[in-house]
């Protein structure tokens, strides 16, 4: 029931693009239970729907409140093809309640809010680090790896990427104390560095 801690510092095994779809709700009026309740109710059936098929590419989720009122969902997906496609599908759960809230949508309207966010993150846009947790977030979803596999710094982490065939990891970037330049030493900006002035 209770996931174990892995000791010391690690990080996500995410390559690639990460696609990150942030989506919630927020009740407007704790009165109006019978609007608010089959939308609170909905997320959960669709998290079992795809958790038992996991061809349809969600890799992991979160499930989140932000206050009494809020509540929200973080979920990584394998690429943004599968998330569209899980949208549009008319045998799963999402078509069938997005349906069923736009026939209500004046009767509801104001009583529960709902958004949704998404992100499509490139390699190189994103790092992380877990330190004493289980695994969680982006690592419960795509695995985990020693910190010296991606860097210790966030630097170096954002520095990753990758390798293709025949390609050698990219080096590791300084941590901020070693990217200072040194008292009295000019710094030269990186688009300017090679040209001649």
């Amino acid at each position: 029931m209770f996931a174990k801690p892995v000791p010391g510092r690690v990080v996500a095994a995410a390559e690639g693009e990460v696609v990150v779809l942030l989506i919630g709700m927020r009740i407007n009026h704790f009165w109006a239970v019978h609007h608010w309740l089959p939308v609170f109710l909905a997320m959960p059936r669709m998290l079992r729907e795809l958790s038992r098929d996991k061809e349809r590419g969600l890799l992991g989720h979160t499930l989140l409140s932000g206050s009494p009122r809020t509540y929200y969902v973080v979920q990584y997906w394998e690429s943004r093809e599968k998330l569209y496609a899980y949208a549009k599908a008319p045998d799963m759960f999402h078509r069938a309640a997005w349906a069923r809230l736009n026939r209500k949508e004046k009767k509801a309207r104001q009583h529960v809010g709902l958004w949704h966010e998404s992100y499509l993150v490139p390699e190189g846009g994103y790092e992380n680090i877990y330190f004493d947790m289980p695994p969680y977030g982006l690592a419960k979803a795509k695995g985990v790896l020693p910190i010296e596999a991606r860097g210790r710094s966030a630097a170096a982490r954002l520095a990753h990427r990758t390798p293709g065939p025949g390609a050698a990891s990219a080096p590791e970037a300084p941590d901020a104390a070693e990217a200072a330049p040194a008292a009295g030493s000019a710094h030269v900006p990186e688009a300017e560095r090679g040209r001649v002035r």
